[in-house]
Formats: structure tokens, sequence, C-alpha cells
């Protein structure tokens, strides 16, 4: 089993879908730059996975690696009841970003066969009713399908190996891991470039400067990003909440540059989505 930092590995889950099918159904060819898993749990159906079709029976999983295309289609009077998952911010030991070290992207578990697919009905369970909280049982969830696809020996290749990271390529994605960590823990503190390189005992320059190379983006941008992302999360939960409240919780004292911030972001200001929200 590939090593995980517990303290950092915090998967981004942005869709879990359950889906029931009868053929005739195409869908577009696409790929997507996240992790996508998607689950036969029941029926069969064709995938075309870089230009070549396959035929999938029940208790069957992909694990589509980012930029890797594929799209399905079920000949008439096939049926089958599928789980896609997308998801990021996933870092294995060794490995790139968003990365699983698999042979192939088709994969039949051995070990944890049973365990993973009670699961999968556990998801299409919780879909179905809707409880308080489901959001985050789903996330827990997938996080259990996560763990089995990483202990089973049918998941993982050796040959894969070759994509392993250098040491120096290591570091810097551990020094970006507990960057994020920090920003998610401390968003609503007064956080400057000086500050969080003081925090992690690198230089701003060099703090900056390796964050956009594992990132893209530089870290103050990334912490605007968490904080209205909570934001448009207490929103959608707290009921008779004003902005300026919000932009307090979120860590600004200004609730005008909020707005302002939130509005670039989501394309609406702030009063507007708690309108639709309400």
């Amino acid at each position: 089993m590939l090593k995980m930092n517990v303290k950092t590995f915090n998967p981004e889950i942005l869709y879990v879908f359950d889906v029931t099918t009868t053929g005739p159904s195409t869908s577009k060819k696409h790929h997507h730059d996240f992790l996508e898993m998607s689950i036969l749990v029941e029926g069969e159906t064709f995938y075309t996975i870089e230009n070549q079709e396959v035929h999938l029976k029940e208790e069957t999983i992909l694990l589509f690696n980012p930029g890797v295309t594929h799209h399905e289609q079920a000949p008439a009077g096939v049926e089958n009841t599928q789980i896609h998952i997308g998801f990021r911010n996933v870092n294995l030991d060794r490995f790139p970003k968003d990365y699983f070290p698999v042979e192939s992207p088709i994969i039949r578990l051995n070990d944890y066969n049973k365990d993973f697919f009670a699961i999968c009905r556990e998801i299409i369970k919780e879909r179905s009713t809707s409880q308080a909280g489901y959001e985050l049982m789903l996330k827990t969830l997938v996080m259990r399908l996560i763990v089995f696809l990483l202990r089973d020996k049918n998941t993982l290749s050796a040959h894969h190996l070759m994509s392993a990271l250098t040491a120096e390529e290591q570091e810097k994605q551990q020094i970006v891991n507990e960057i994020i960590l920090y920003l998610e823990g401390h968003y609503i503190e007064d956080i400057t470039l000086n500050s969080l390189a003081q925090e992690h005992f690198i230089s701003p320059a060099n703090l900056s400067r390796i964050f956009k190379e594992e990132t893209g983006d530089s870290p103050i941008n990334h912490l605007i990003k968490i904080r209205l992302n909570q934001a448009k999360a207490l929103m959608e939960t707290e009921k008779d909440i004003t902005v300026k409240e919000i932009s307090h919780l979120v860590g600004y004292e200004d609730a005008l540059y909020f707005s302002k911030l939130f509005k670039k972001y989501y394309g609406q200001p702030p009063s507007s989505f708690l309108q639709k929200s309400s």
C-alpha cells in the first residue's frame, strides 16, 4: 500500500452521483483535469478508453487519471447502474499530485471487493434519502473507497514507479501540502505572504515560487479561494446571516472588499446569493 500523510491527505470531492442507464445510450468523448472514478455496480456496458473499446461487467472500477480520454456506449437493451465520483487534491507519497500509479484504468479488486461494493451501495442509499449531513457522509464513504483501492494488491502497478517524484520534488510537494493545510485551518486570521513564510521557515520568494510551481496559483490567491468557498458554504447552511457577519467569519474586516471579491469569483454579489439561498 502506498503511504499517505494523514495530516495533509484531504481530497476535495467535486461530485458524487449514481445513475441507472438503459441503452441505447452514448456519452461524449471527454477527459478531465482531475481524477474520476466510474464504478459499474450492476449490469454491463461498453467504454472506449484512449480509442480502445472494452466490454465491462458489474463490480468493475474505472479510475481515470487526469487527461485520460474516455466515453461510454450502451447498446439497446443493455442496462447498468454506475456511480461517478470526481475528486482532486490527492497526494500519494513519491507521486505527482492527483495521480494514481495504475497499470490500466480498469480495476477489479481482489482483497477488498466485497467491502468496496458494500460502500457503493451505501452511497446509493445515502443519495436517495438525502438526510441531514449527507454530503459529509458521502465524502466519508468516498474516502473509504480510496483507502480500499490503495490497500488492494490488484490496484497499483510497479510499472508506474518510473513516474515517482525525485526527493527534491517530494520535498516541494510536502511544503505546499503543509501550507495548504495551514491556510485551511487559519483562513480567518490576518495572513500575509511574509507571515506565511515565517511560519514555515522559508523565504517569501521561495515560498511563492514553489507554491506556484506545484499549484499554478499564488498562496494568497489560494487563501482567497478558501475564504470564499467557506463564505459560500455559510450562505448555503446558515439562515438569517448578514454579508457583514459572513465577511468577518471568513477573515475580512471590510465587508465591501469581501463583496467585490465574492462577485469576481462567483459572478454575483453575496447579497444576491443570500436571497437565492433563503
